[in-house]
């Protein structure tokens, strides 16, 4: 096929499904629904990508105070260090940036005043909750940087020029990347200049020692620059570490005074004690390069740049002879040989409001712990503003206008570099797989049904007793087998399905990939917890109809044995057949909350009353996940391994659905054994730790 011709068919496919779409969608949402996905499809509402920077306030001084933790107890989450020589008023917009929007962790800011020529020392002293410390003699950035070190108290150490502007989030950005990320050594923002240019996304080594800034003068939300990437060290400008390996490393080292190559010498010693050098994008500091160091290399503190280069050079001699010879080939990433997985799917997943953007996150973790460098593609190429950074912060490279130009432009410029393409949904599937055919003809392509679409639909026409559904479900069938078939994997959520496809699609290669989740905190006891919870996004037919069956027919016959008990129902998108509830006694329509913990943890019991759907039911996971035992139909229960009446209570009519939630909420014995056995289930075979050996088979291993 040729390439012009593939962009031609993607083009066709793309405006037929959404053609196509909109009409099963009227169907079974409604209009409003409708109207609401078909915005979202098209990006009518996608938030501006560029960056909006807090400035320097260099306004004259007036006392003011920073966020500091108590002394002596407890310690402070994290230590920013400032060293000082000079330029008061950059310290003092540096310090006033830190205490308008102060992190959500605990810290405390220490300036160490390097014999500082002006009145810094004065007017530092005026500012409430600010550790100062005065060196009697000036020792440079090195002997500051150490010295306030020596006296912090944090679990970890944030090193600062004061000649930045840090952004909002920037410290807990950072800090949540040594969460986030396995074996990380030293966490560095992106640094851009005041007037939003990029100034680093980290840098990289040439085999001379010379370092290569990565994407210097670009736009900072470039996607090539704008994910958390393992570089080879991050500028001392913004750099977090652990205060124990710090001391354990010996700190910046004294053969590099008075400044320049101590943080990329720090760096090299993390990095080989078997640790990460990473930088993170989404922790954005202006910083004023030069502003007190100064710009010429030839005099000043800026000349120990050209006389420490050697310095470094030789006592890293082994290390950098593996490193590129030009400093522009050093600084491309992924390095080569990384393995590259492209992945497409409708809109960019949010794991706050549906089960299966939650489980393509966690694969997405899973792809890069085992070493993959992985590329998302949203077909609506929409910068989704949090999702979108909440992805680039866990190491993704997520694409999107105005940067792609185009999916036919995009797939013909990068489809080289990947040697699987996974797509999501049969439709998005259908549009791509020209495209992928065409431009990554080495790849190994992966279908991912998610569901099977054409099943949910099938047992939605039979509850409805609807034959414009069953006709509409029998064409869904024809299109989701093809793609099966002009797929060379494809991905079910469980056995069950994969037995559906034995039957109808036998020529396929399938494999059983589920939900993915983590285990959570167990939350309170028995004893503690109260009323009911269902969890579910109401874009998704299946849990509109289930919710206005439980609330039409099966609440109503629970609160008359327990009228103190309460429901509260979580999810997005609510649709009038259930906002119509609002008002009945003892229920609650939260909506969407992008926090359910309270919920999960909170909650005596979830129901899941789902009375036509296929896959795993991602709300059963998570509750079970939480120790939170469940009572639910047999369809939502379907493909995950619960025993009735030891991990699962089951129901699937009006009354014994509400007899089985009133004997649970009272049988305390009954409850502990559902919370074990089910958090039991999850471990076993939805957590990450059970999907490792099926996504490095499929994603990872030579194609045979």
């Amino acid at each position: 096929m040729s390439l012009s011709l593939a962009g031609a068919r993607f083009q066709f496919e793309r405006a037929l499904g959404l053609y196509r779409r909109g009409l099963a969608s009227l169907r079974t949402r409604g209009p409003v629904a409708t109207w609401q996905r078909v915005s979202a499809q098209l990006g009518l509402f996608a938030p501006a990508t560029a960056q909006s920077l807090l400035a320097a306030d260099m306004s004259p001084f007036t006392p003011f105070s920073v966020p500091a933790a108590p002394e002596p107890e407890p310690e402070p989450e994290v230590s920013i260090i400032i060293p000082v020589h000079g330029h008061a008023a950059q310290t003092i917009a540096c310090l006033r940036a830190i205490a308008a929007h102060p992190p959500a962790n605990s810290i405390e800011v220490i300036v160490v005043d390097d014999a500082s020529p002006d009145d810094s020392l004065s007017l530092l002293g005026r500012i409430d909750g600010l550790r100062l410390h005065a060196l009697a003699a000036n020792l440079g950035f090195i002997g500051a940087c150490n010295a306030g070190a020596a006296m912090a108290r944090g679990r970890f150490l944030l090193f600062l020029n004061n000649d930045t502007v840090p952004q909002p989030g920037w410290l807990d950005a950072m800090r949540a990347t040594f969460a986030a990320q396995r074996d990380v050594g030293i966490v560095g923002a992106q640094l851009v200049y005041p007037d939003g240019r990029l100034q680093e996304a980290g840098a990289m080594l040439a085999r001379d020692g010379r370092g290569e800034s990565r994407g210097r003068f670009a736009d900072p939300t470039h996607p090539e620059f704008a994910w958390c990437a393992d570089v080879d060290y991050v500028s001392g400008a913004a750099l977090m570490i652990e205060r124990a390996l710090f001391s354990q490393l010996g700190g910046f080292d004294p053969r590099y005074a008075p400044a320049y190559y101590e943080d990329t010498d720090l760096a090299m010693r993390v990095r080989a004690a078997g640790l990460r050098v990473l930088v993170q994008p989404v922790a954005c500091v202006v910083h004023l390069e030069g502003a007190t160091a100064g710009t010429d290399p030839a005099s000043g503190m800026k000349a120990a740049q050209a006389r420490n280069l050697p310095v470094f050079a030789a006592r890293w001699r082994d290390a950098l002879a593996r490193r590129p010879l030009e400093p522009v080939d050093a600084g491309r990433l992924p390095a080569a040989g990384t393995p590259q997985v492209l992945i497409v799917d409708n809109l960019t997943p949010m794991p706050d409001r549906d089960s299966a953007s939650l489980r393509l996150v966690n694969l997405m973790r899973l792809l890069r712990e085992a070493g993959a460098h992985v590329v998302f593609l949203p077909a609506d190429l929409r910068h989704a503003g949090g999702a979108t950074r909440a992805l680039q912060a866990l190491g993704i490279e997520v694409w999107h206008d105005p940067h792609a130009g185009g999916v036919a432009r995009w797939m013909r410029n990068h489809g080289h570099r990947f040697q699987r393409v996974l797509l999501c949904r049969h439709y998005i599937a259908r549009e791509f797989l020209p495209l992928v055919r065409a431009h990554a003809p080495q790849a190994r392509v992966v279908f991912d049904s998610i569901d099977l679409h054409y099943v949910r639909e099938q047992r939605g026409a039979e509850v409805a007793g609807d034959a414009s559904l069953a006709r509409a479900a029998a064409r869904t069938r024809a299109l989701e087998l093809d793609v099966i078939a002009r797929s060379d994997i494809t991905l079910v959520v469980s056995a069950a399905e994969a037995e559906v496809l034995a039957t109808d699609a036998p020529d396929a290669r399938v494999t059983v990939l589920s939900n993915l989740h983590e285990i959570a905190d167990t939350g309170a006891a028995f004893a503690d917890r109260r009323d009911l919870v269902f969890v579910g996004g109401f874009r998704h037919p299946p849990n509109v109809d289930g919710v206005r069956w439980f609330l039409a027919d099966i609440f109503p016959r629970i609160r008359a044995a327990m009228p103190d008990v309460s429901f509260h129902c979580i999810g997005g998108y609510v649709p009038d057949a259930i906002a119509t509830f609002a008002d009945a006694p003892g229920v609650h329509i939260h909506g969407h909350v992008p926090d359910i913990t309270a919920y999960m943890d909170g909650c005596r019991i979830a129901v899941a009353p789902l009375r036509f759907g296929a896959g795993v039911k991602g709300k059963v996971n998570l509750s079970m996940a939480h120790g939170q035992p469940v009572v639910a139909t047999s369809c939502a229960a379907e493909g995950m391994h619960l025993r009735a009446g030891e991990d699962v209570l089951l129901a699937d009519d009006a009354d014994a659905f509400a007899d089985a939630v009133v004997t649970l909420y009272r049988d305390a014995e009954l409850w502990s054994r559902l919370s074990a056995n089910g958090l039991a289930n999850v471990q076993a075979h939805f957590s990450l730790e059970a999907a490792r050996g099926t996504v490095r088979q499929v994603f990872l291993e030579p194609t045979g």
